[in-house]
């Protein structure tokens, strides 16, 4: 008797408008089962062997036929398959990045190669087209600046950031280094660092270990839920200032607006973050300002085509770097005038070198201790978006 889960394959030529889906002029991928992923569902095994798309994008298309095994099309994402089995998978287009328009828009690039290319993306830059905003966007720029990318999945792009978060961002050029970027995002070898000004005094270095899903009632938002994705967040201060706390931030996951819902539910919202820095709080407002005070500062990972850990810093953009610096002027005019000795207070000491602009550091074997240093929070990457 016939699996009922199977039938037979369509053909793939349409002969009318109403006939079956043309897929022949899609990309079509052919894989053999391997025998570590034999009896497990198909979904779940695309989704470890095609790692570059979602689990509900690959169950998608399977339920539009668009995936055979051993010649006949399979449409339930559960359908068992067994090691040595022929699997093969006719890709759709990236809807999104095919109706996006390429746009001449600046790119702050500060590293590119033929397998990726890094931005210092500036703040007030949506990355990827979406409700409300379907142009002006990084994809659309990524399209102008390298048209080959529109035959990646995003226009490459494997993670995010906020359009009001500022820092650096990897985008893949090519399908290969797509996969294996997600795969590191996956293993948790890509490691991002923020820094933030948050409001109220930070004492001690922390961790916060709180799962993070969608907001119930405010579906824009995230929130601290105990349904939510398991989310981690270490933090360590840099420096405190009169109400408010320079912290960095290091990720074990990658979950939507991580930090800022993460800071708040432990009383320390971002200073200016617009979602979750209103409502009553035990910390003082902190200093206005036009956005949340987030920036990714460092992003350190393995290069695709080299296997080498690369690493790159940011400094702090001039709008929060000014933000900062006046908060350690006023601090140090405060001990002035509440010392009583202006000995007490070196301008010297608040008069740090910030640093210039986007550095690309190269490091092998043990030079990856630089990554890691002792004194900072294990941090450990995942896959979203912490925003």
């Amino acid at each position: 008797m016939k699996n009922p889960q199977k039938k037979k394959a369509p053909t793939l030529v349409s002969t009318d408008n109403n006939g079956p889906a043309d897929y022949s002029a899609n990309p079509r991928i052919a894989l053999t089962v391997p025998s570590d992923c034999s009896g497990q569902r198909l979904d779940q095994v695309l989704a470890r062997l095609l790692s570059q798309h979602s689990r509900s994008r690959l169950q998608n298309w399977i339920r539009e036929g668009r995936v055979a095994v051993g010649g006949e099309v399979v449409v339930e994402p559960r359908h068992k398959i067994w090691s040595g089995e022929a699997v093969e998978l006719a890709e759709a287009p990236d809807e999104r990045a095919e109706s996006s328009l390429a746009e001449d828009i600046p790119l702050p690039v500060v590293f590119e190669d033929e397998h990726l290319l890094v931005l210092d993306k500036p703040a007030g830059l949506v990355v990827h087209p979406g409700c409300g905003n379907w142009s002006g966007t990084v994809l659309n720029a990524l399209l102008h600046h390298a048209p080959r990318l529109g035959k990646v999945p995003r226009a490459g792009i494997v993670h995010r950031l906020d359009k009001d978060t500022s820092g650096l961002m990897v985008v893949a050029k090519t399908l290969e280094a797509q996969t294996d970027l997600v795969r590191q995002l996956q293993a948790r070898t890509v490691k991002r660092c923020y820094q933030a000004l948050v409001r109220g005094l930070v004492e001690h270095p922390g961790t916060v270990d709180a799962p993070i899903g969608r907001h119930p009632t405010l579906r824009t938002r995230m929130a601290v839920l105990n349904t939510g994705k398991p989310a981690r967040t270490h933090y360590r201060v840099l420096e405190t200032f009169l109400v408010s706390t320079l912290i960095e931030c290091a990720l074990e996951t990658g979950r939507t607006h991580q930090i800022r819902v993460h800071m708040t539910s432990v009383g320390h919202p971002l200073v200016g973050d617009p979602a979750y820095g209103g409502g009553p709080s035990r910390v003082p407002g902190g200093p206005a300002f036009p956005r949340q005070a987030l920036h990714a500062c460092r992003l350190a990972l393995l290069h695709p085509a080299t296997g080498r850990r690369v690493l790159w810093r940011s400094g702090l953009p001039d709008d929060m770097a000014t933000l900062v610096d006046t908060q350690r002027l006023e601090t140090a005019e405060y001990g002035r005038q509440h010392a009583g000795d202006d000995d007490a207070w070196d301008d010297d000491y608040w008069d740090q070198d910030q640093d210039g602009g986007p550095e690309l550091i190269f490091t092998d074997g043990d030079a990856s201790d630089d990554l890691d240093d002792p004194d900072e929070p294990d941090d450990h990457e995942p896959e979203d978006d912490p925003r």
